[in-house]
């Protein structure tokens, strides 16, 4: 191995030029299908926390109410009749602390809460919006959402008569922490709550509906004495949140949602995203296999009468064979350290002077170092069996005649 080598390195010395030429087009292919994947991969997770930063990973509903005829047809009869849909209400899962109890020792779960939300409007003096009243127990939702997190003013708290409102909505009413507003549900049932924290949840819609208050007050506005609406829990791993929910749904007949059912646009959209990085990846590699391939098979026709020379001094074929595979490891090793400390540099600065309207980074991301490594390994097995046809050349060449030409 030590005289392959040796005669590699020569042998790219030698022709300096063409080795820089495939070592920078080896660094630019792996830079691009470094950071375009640590970009896709830092983009997919910021829209999925993003998306699930609000809600949780596993949601149980009540069963719709639903309108039963009054007169069945008997066989051969036909009878003329409209059934409207009825018209949905807050209504409380039922048996829903069995339930949940029984979420939780579900293995996969790690927080479950119980929910009491409904339509109302938010009305401070002339003032009105309509708003979505959540009802929760703080420290259990806050495992599921981290509201905590997202208060910008006053603290978070839902006490007895106080209500946690977003930003957007806040300035729409024109209140401030410690003022009162009236909440009013479509029953007429209204209570006066102090703001005692405002909110951004990052979107501008929740921000102006989503009002939070405590569970008591919220089955008090309601009329649901002791109900919950809902039923949120989280998981551990993300992806599993389906299967997760599809063994609840059997085990138990309730009506449970994952977030992969409620978000199948998001996931179409993010499995097009990773199509498309794959394809980037595959053309991008078969790029660099082919410029390592084409300089090393101009390399054995320059070098003919040198590999000629050394096969008489005693080189075997095995050796030189080496020789062009140590070319093309050496060449996809050198390339890829450039390209993927390029990478680096190219998510240095996105995420320091791609901004949102806010001012502040889109979002954070680092290349990971399983990624770099990936890469890195991948080029310089790309780089020898790009090598292997040229190699395999170099094998045929009968010493005589490569001296005599």
């Amino acid at each position: 191995m030590g005289f392959a080598f040796t005669i590699a390195i020569r042998f790219l010395r030698e022709g300096r030029f063409q080795s820089l030429l495939i070592i920078v087009g080896v660094a630019a292919g792996v830079a691009v299908v470094t950071y375009v994947s640590a970009l896709i991969d830092g983009l997919q997770g910021n829209t999925i926390r993003r998306t699930l930063g609000t809600q949780a990973h596993i949601v149980v509903k009540p069963f719709e109410e639903k309108s039963v005829p009054s007169l069945v047809a008997r066989p051969g009869e036909l009878v003329a009749r409209d059934i409207q849909p009825r018209a949905q209400r807050p209504r409380s899962i039922d048996n829903w602390r069995s339930l949940a109890t029984e979420i939780a020792a579900t293995p996969g779960i790690v927080a479950v809460t119980p929910i009491a939300s409904g339509a109302g409007l938010a009305i401070r003096g002339e003032a009105s919006r309509s708003v979505a009243m959540i009802g929760i127990e703080l420290d259990g939702y806050d495992r599921i959402v981290s509201l905590r997190e997202k208060i910008i003013k006053g603290v978070a708290r839902v006490a007895p008569g106080e209500a946690m409102i977003g930003q957007q909505l806040a300035e729409d009413l024109g209140v401030s922490i410690g003022e009162r507003i009236v909440l009013r549900t479509g029953g007429d049932a209204a209570d006066t709550f102090t703001v005692s924290a405002i909110f951004d949840l990052g979107n501008r819609d929740l921000n102006r509906r989503n009002v939070y208050i405590t569970l008591k007050s919220a089955q008090s506005l309601f009329n649901i004495p002791g109900g919950a609406t809902n039923i949120y829990a989280t998981v551990t791993e993300l992806f599993s949140a389906d299967q997760t929910a599809a063994l609840l749904k059997q085990r138990t007949g309730a009506d449970i949602e994952s977030w992969m059912e409620s978000n199948a646009q998001l996931l179409s959209a993010l499995d097009a995203q990773t199509i498309s990085t794959r394809l980037i990846r595959g053309f991008t590699t078969l790029v660099a296999m082919l410029g390592i391939a084409s300089v090393l098979v101009v390399s054995v026709v320059q070098k003919r009468k040198e590999i000629g020379i050394l096969r008489a001094m005693g080189a075997t074929r095995a050796q030189m064979t080496r020789v062009f595979l140590m070319q093309g490891g050496i060449v996809g090793l050198v390339g890829s350290v450039l390209g993927v400390v390029l990478a680096k540099l190219l998510l240095w600065a996105f995420s320091m002077f791609v901004l949102g309207s806010d001012g502040k980074p889109l979002f954070m991301t680092e290349l990971p170092l399983d990624l770099a490594v990936i890469v890195t390994l991948v080029a310089t097995l790309c780089g020898v069996l790009a090598a292997a046809a040229p190699a395999r050349s170099v094998a045929k060449l009968d010493p005589a005649q490569a001296i005599r030409i």
